[in-house]
């Protein structure tokens, strides 16, 4: 069966998208690829459907456990049984049962750590690999440092099972990322497939001022699905209290047990929730294509953060939101992490510089761990992120003082020009927040979502 055949009796698509059948055909003729397609445009098909035209198992790295969670669901409601998420959520047990049956699944997800750990990577070194899938690339140039610097030592992992064929994805690297990620990832350079960041269905705004009454006002108005960003759990949690006597809502971060986490996306996704109140560790790749707005309560880190998020929205095309709510000071909560990063960069050289100093710091033992002969590296790397990072900052800030374009200022970031302009482009262009019709009625609850959760989960168990 050719790749045509397979995408239309497997997967039910007549047709390929933009770039998925030049990311698919250079796997199949034993090419490594970094591919970059916009957010909602069907990555995970280009490793889905040539999974099934190679020998082999198909490894995926992933970097949120929500994301693994819902490529299995999504490869289970294809009929594919022989896939597994290998992460936190099992047992010990379970995943010495998952490591030593490699050989019988077609698709494993698991994240940078648990790829570099020394019992997974023996345990893939004795099944045949048809080609590693690196989820998310640009994560190896934007967490690859002083968050998950596991990312950096991908490459020796993949050396380590003899450089099979790798498949990079992304929605959102800038020029200067996927050159990090061709350098940081692959042993030499690869091809690169690359499309506009642009999604043309979503409608842009921003607006200033006292949020909380803005937000009250919106919710009523705003019709679908849709998810609120914050930059912290405490964020999540505070705004989440005073909403949760109004909507269908629940609130996701990574405090939450799995199986908390797993049963809110289940609950968004079939329509049981409305609204999810979030961090980022929540959304990369979730299958919900009807989301309708995404709301930015709090300021993203960066151009790309604020890509990934607002490309929840839209995924089946039509017609869909991104509003940003800025108040003045709203990038106090970034410069303060970036401090904390500094102060942590600037201890390691301490510790570098007194080797028998002894630090009670779980991230600069990490680093110790990880890079023992590479310090002097480490810190040129973590001087450089910071530095990444004030400029990623400045770009969304001056995002939100934008008088011109705001698809284009976007586009242009990424080192795109903008092709055409869609006629609900952005406030800067004329283009209104649109509302429902009819505002729906407020919702009263009478218990808590997490109350809710647990009765639902006792009465599946019990089923």
């Amino acid at each position: 069966m050719n790749a045509k055949q397979l995408l239309i009796e497997r997967f039910g698509y007549p047709s390929f998208r933009p770039g998925q059948k030049e990311i698919i055909d250079a796997l199949l003729v034993g090419e490594s690829v970094l591919g970059m397609l916009p957010t909602g445009t069907g990555k995970s098909l280009c490793y889905q459907l040539p999974g099934y035209l190679f020998e082999g198992t198909v490894i995926v790295i992933s970097p949120l456990i929500s994301l693994m969670e819902d490529q299995v669901t999504q490869l289970q409601q294809l009929g594919e049984r022989k896939t597994v998420a290998l992460n936190s959520l099992l047992s010990m047990s379970e995943k010495q049962y998952v490591l030593e049956h490699l050989s019988t699944y077609k698709f494993i997800f698991m994240s940078p750590e648990m790829f570099l750990s020394d019992n997974t990577q023996q345990a893939l070194g004795r099944i045949k690999i048809a080609f590693i899938v690196v989820d998310e690339a640009h994560c190896v140039s934007q967490w690859g440092v002083d968050f998950r610097p596991e990312y950096l030592k991908l490459s020796e992992g993949i050396r380590f099972l003899k450089q099979p064929l790798i498949l990079a994805l992304t929605a959102t690297a800038t020029p200067e990322v996927r050159q990090d990620i061709q350098q940081l990832l692959f042993s030499q350079t690869v091809k690169e497939i690359v499309y506009s960041v642009d999604r043309p269905n979503i409608s842009l705004f921003v607006e200033t001022g006292e949020k909380q009454e803005r937000l009250l006002e919106l919710l009523p108005k705003l019709s679908g699905a849709g998810i609120i960003y914050c930059a912290t759990r405490k964020h999540v949690e505070e705004l989440y209290e005073r909403l949760k006597n109004r909507e269908r809502i629940a609130y996701y971060h990574g405090g939450l047990t799995g199986q908390e986490r797993r049963m809110l996306q289940q609950q968004f996704i079939a329509g049981e929730l409305r609204i999810l109140i979030a961090t980022n560790a929540f959304g990369m790749g979730v299958n919900k294509n009807d989301i309708r707005f995404v709301i930015h309560y709090d300021l993203p880190s960066s151009p790309e953060d604020y890509l990934q998020e607002i490309g929840r929205a839209g995924r089946d095309g039509r017609f869909s939101q991104a509003i940003l709510l800025y108040n003045e000071g709203d990038e106090y909560i970034h410069q303060f992490l970036h401090q904390q990063s500094v102060d942590s960069r600037r201890l390691f050289e301490i510790k570098k510089q007194t080797a028998d100093l002894v630090l009670d710091n779980p991230l600069i033992q990490k680093w110790e761990k990880l890079f023992p002969n590479q310090s002097q590296e480490l810190i040129d790397l973590l001087e450089q992120r910071e530095k990444i990072r004030k400029i990623q900052l400045q770009k969304m800030l001056t995002y939100i003082q934008l008088t011109g374009c705001r698809r284009k200022y976007l586009v242009n970031y990424f080192g795109q020009e903008l092709g055409n302009q869609p006629n609900d482009c952005c406030d800067n262009d004329g283009a209104l927040i649109k509302t429902s019709e009819e505002s729906p009625e407020p919702i009263v609850f009478s218990e808590e979502w997490s109350v809710i959760l647990l009765k639902l989960f006792k009465k599946t168990m019990k089923d």
